[in-house]
């Protein structure tokens, strides 16, 4: 018993790591920056920062089909998988759900005239846009209906290359 529990404290002690080939690589953080905020394009700025939308259907990811995931524009956190996506008709990008439900926190939004559900990065504190309850009712409900000025998509075959490896596994048997 006093081994176990040795093994135990020993594992909580130890940095958090993901493996790569060889290399021992630390865990990933993801943090808005004022560097990063600089490189946002007019578009991507006035829509994460000063919470705008884009235009529907006259944007980079509404009608994307490719498999990969999507990751806040600013701090590079994953946010949707494309198996998540589904075509809802309104002219963005609409998931079911997040791929990481630690990363997108909601919070209420009376602007308009409207009561809706804003999302936003928990990271970056990006501005994504909206979720609503008229999603397909076999996969949950919800309609995540984000701006594609928001995200930066990693297609499957370039994601252990840029950091994102863990979520290969979400395309095995996939030939898209």
């Amino acid at each position: 018993m006093k081994i176990l529990l040795f093994l135990i404290a020993l594992l909580f002690t130890l940095p958090l790591h993901a493996s790569e080939g060889d290399k021992t690589m630390p865990a990933k953080t993801y943090a808005k920056t004022p560097e990063a905020v600089k490189h946002l394009s007019p578009e991507q700025y006035h829509v994460t920062q000063e919470e705008g939308t884009e235009p529907a259907f006259r944007n980079e990811f509404w009608n994307n089909h490719a498999d990969g995931i999507y990751v806040d524009v600013v701090s590079g956190e994953p946010l949707f998988a494309s198996t998540d996506k589904f075509d809802s008709g309104t002219g963005w990008p609409s998931f079911t759900r997040p791929l990481e439900a630690a990363n997108v926190s909601e919070k209420k939004d009376s602007a308009f005239g409207m009561t809706r559900v804003e999302v936003r990065s928990a990271h970056g504190q990006s501005h994504l846009g909206h979720v609503f309850d008229d999603g397909p009712r076999d996969k949950g409900g919800l309609r995540y209906c984000i701006n594609s000025a928001s995200l930066r998509f990693i297609p499957k075959e370039k994601l252990a290359e840029q950091g994102y490896g863990q979520y290969a596994g979400l395309f095995e048997g996939k030939s898209k």
